[in-house]
């Protein structure tokens, strides 16, 4: 029995592996920048899970939501600025969301 890898192939999938997730964080980190300059910082309520380290307690939710909302009033962006911002936080997350589809339609139809 003789295993030959086939390490050009092997090559090809480990960068084009490589470049799809940094396409996708860089997306996404982008589009989370974005949202947070828009003025809609996204504030996680307190979650309750069964043999959970640590749960974020109410008193702390409110605390980061008031802290988002204060960052968001000292924002030095025009509403007209928000707006394109929020657009293109949207753009980011449906360019992830496209990347993450056409990567499943890669393995299902071509497996």
């Amino acid at each position: 029995m003789n295993i030959a890898i086939d390490w050009d192939a092997f090559l090809q999938v480990f960068i084009a592996a490589f470049i799809g997730a940094s396409v996708l964080v860089s997306f996404y980190a982008m589009g989370l920048r974005l949202l947070v300059r828009a003025g809609r910082a996204p504030v996680v309520g307190p979650a309750e899970f069964t043999d959970a380290i640590a749960v974020i307690s109410e008193k702390d939710r409110q605390r980061a939501a008031k802290a988002a909302a204060k960052a968001a009033k000292r924002s030095p962006l025009t509403d007209g600025q928000k707006k394109v911002a929020l657009l293109g936080a949207y753009a980011c997350f449906a360019v992830c969301a496209a990347a993450v589809l056409f990567a499943i339609g890669l393995i299902v139809l071509n497996h």
